[in-house]
């Protein structure tokens, strides 16, 4: 077994204690809508405000129809109070109208159609490919760029880099799975500024770059 799958299996036993949802699943697809919706919320805001957006705005209007049926200030009081609730109404209703007139409502299921959507990048169109259609997708995130750098798996200075290095290292059974266990995998154990590492079940596989304190 290689030194990343060994990590990968050492990561995934570490997050079992904590009983995380999105990790009990496996290869569980989700409704590409609803995916796409929920990055844009969760964008520099919290998982547990997003959490409780998603299921607000959701149990109103769960579809394109319906969402853009929504006036914008209602949208608005479902989604607050995650971070630039009112951007992210109009833009939810703006992208939303682009996906019924172009698309016929249906969310593209390539990567070139998604990131024709207006202000889908990279990182969300590989989000919806892999949860919302099952493709096998990287989706590099803060975290995802972060851990992989510091476990020393790539030496990358951006996440574009950073995905096309571990498309070729990483099994493509984790393309999908590896964002969600490097995200609570930073978000538990490897913390950006002060990580875990006495804790850790990965530090003896672990090149602890960029590393200056941890407990």
């Amino acid at each position: 077994m290689s030194r990343i799958l060994r990590t990968i299996k050492l990561i995934e036993e570490q997050l079992k204690p904590f009983k995380i949802p999105y990790l009990k699943k496996k290869n569980i697809r989700a409704d590409p809508y609803k995916v796409l919706v929920s990055c844009i919320l969760s964008l520099r805001t919290k998982d547990p405000l997003t959490d409780g957006a998603v299921k607000r705005l959701f149990k109103v209007a769960d579809n394109p129809d319906s969402i853009l049926k929504l006036p914008l200030d209602e949208i608005q009081k479902l989604i607050y109070p995650v971070g630039f609730y009112r951007n992210k109404a109009r833009y939810i209703k703006e992208l939303t109208k682009q996906i019924i007139e172009d698309f016929s409502g249906k969310i593209p299921d390539n990567l070139k159609d998604l990131l024709k959507l207006k202000g889908v990048g990279l990182k969300t169109a590989n989000l919806v490919l892999g949860r919302g259609f099952g493709i096998p997708a990287i989706c590099v995130d803060t975290h995802v760029h972060r851990i992989s750098n510091r476990l020393g798996w790539v030496k990358t200075k951006d996440p574009l880099q950073t995905e096309r290095r571990l498309k070729r290292i990483i099994p493509k059974d984790y393309w999908i799975k590896i964002n969600s266990l490097l995200v609570a995998f930073g978000q538990k154990i490897c913390l950006p500024v002060v990580p875990l590492c006495s804790r850790c079940k990965v530090k003896d596989l672990c090149k602890r770059r960029e590393i200056k304190k941890s407990r």
